[in-house]
């Protein structure tokens, strides 16, 4: 979705329901709140003329504190007081049409890190003149990198993660990737795409090295992973568990890959070409939860784990079996 488009649309939307306006106070007020409904509480001078405010009606409702001034020609409308999204919004709305929140703050929109700098970075098509409390970052962002979440014009999770690495050291940049991937965030344009695509990108080193990581196991069948871990427990002492088992749960039968019946515990184990997609990491947890409640014990054992954290894998699987001991 285009950046510029929530803000748009409700102009287009104002347009529409009243053919324009005759610049009456009551009807004003209401293009003022119509607009402001679908920007966190704000709204723009030039939305406002466009919508067919006059200047001295603008200017009227300045005075009386109708409209309070965020940054120039960005006010909130009937209040002061404005929740993060709205500093988010009006921090875009500043940069102009195609604006969008990015680096930092569109990391923290996203849920995949926080941040605590006073300063929203928002990316501009063009030279923007300084604002207060607002970093512009003047680049072009492709259509395909740009997304709105929550009302908000953003970069998507990849391009936003791509300029992330400009900006902080490889071991937070490390913890937003994992982040994203515990969310289940992801885009039709990948980060790997991005890299392809910018390949002068500063911090590249830093994203080349996570995903060369995240690339162990990435190729691994599950006959393959189902052999490994079998061999990891034949080596520890373990006892086999029955292999792609079913149990009957609540009345229904739930399909386990390794299976303990006397201890009651299922061992999953997790490659990223069986639990990729949203809805498989949704149902896998809902799984989880109901063989919880009925007194199963369900582990996740990744292609990564046994391959770079055996010693800790194999330990705990002595406590979850009740094993004195294992082979070293």
């Amino acid at each position: 979705m285009p950046a510029e488009s929530a803000v748009d649309h409700a102009i287009g939307g104002e347009r529409r329901a009243r053919g324009g306006l005759d610049g009456g106070a009551g009807q004003g007020d209401r293009a003022i709140a119509e607009l402001a409904q679908h920007q966190h509480g704000l709204v723009t001078r030039e939305q406002l003329l466009e919508a067919g405010l006059g200047r001295r009606a603008i200017d009227h409702r300045l005075q009386r504190r109708w409209l309070q001034p965020i940054h120039r020609g960005v006010y909130a409308a009937g209040h002061s007081v404005l929740s993060a999204e709205g500093r988010w919004t009006a921090a875009v709305l500043a940069g102009g049409r195609g604006a969008v929140l990015s680096q930092r703050s569109a990391a923290a929109l996203w849920g995949i890190r926080a941040t605590t700098s006073a300063r929203i970075d928002v990316t501009v098509p063009r030279w923007r003149r300084p604002r207060t409390g607002v970093r512009f970052h003047e680049s072009e962002v492709a259509r395909d990198e740009l997304t709105t979440l929550r009302g908000i014009p953003v970069t998507t999770v990849p391009r936003t993660l791509l300029d992330l690495a400009a900006v902080v050291e490889p071991r937070v940049l490390e913890r937003a990737v994992e982040q994203a991937e515990v969310l289940r965030l992801s885009d039709a344009l990948s980060l790997v795409d991005l890299v392809d695509r910018y390949p002068g990108r500063r911090g590249l080193a830093a994203i080349k090295a996570i995903l060369a990581a995240q690339c162990v196991g990435s190729a691994i069948t599950r006959s393959e992973l189902e052999d490994r871990f079998l061999a990891l427990l034949d080596q520890a002492g373990l006892p086999r568990p029955d292999v792609n088992r079913s149990v009957r749960v609540r009345g229904r039968w739930i399909e386990g890959d390794c299976v303990w019946l006397p201890q009651r515990m299922i061992a999953e184990l997790d490659g990223h070409a069986f639990h990729a997609t949203a809805a498989a990491f949704e149902r896998d947890r809902s799984r989880d939860r109901v063989l919880q409640a009925a007194g199963w014990r369900v582990v996740r054992i990744t292609w990564r784990q046994l391959h770079d954290d055996t010693a800790a894998v194999v330990a705990d699987l002595c406590g979850l079996l009740g094993a004195d001991g294992y082979a070293s």
